[in-house]
């Protein structure tokens, strides 16, 4: 058995590829963050809307499946109830940035 050494290309930079290094311009954290927030968002709202659409499929008998019907409500809220928790933990640390003196 052969192992190679990470200097030999094999390492850690051909599975996460620096952004320097593809060329690429790096992000501001504020941007990166805002970015991920907006995936959440997005995220989170499709996962309501299929929500939505199961609920719709059961009451007009489209769908029998009651427990996959509940198993979507409980996805699309314990995913709404988390964004919630990161939106309500990101007003904090800013109130608290704010009240720090100067």
């Amino acid at each position: 058995m052969v192992i190679k050494a990470i200097e030999s290309g094999t390492g850690i930079e051909q599975v996460f590829p620096s952004p320097l290094a593809t060329g690429a311009k790096p992000a501001s954290p504020a941007e990166g963050f805002g970015k991920v927030l907006g995936e959440m968002v997005g995220k989170v709202n499709s996962s309501q809307l299929e929500t939505d659409k199961a609920i719709q499929g059961l009451v007009t008998g489209e769908s029998k499946g009651l427990h996959e019907v509940m198993i979507a409500m409980e996805k699309s809220s314990i995913s709404f109830q988390f964004l919630l928790q990161v939106r309500n933990k990101a007003l904090e640390s800013y109130q608290e940035i704010m009240r720090m003196p100067v």
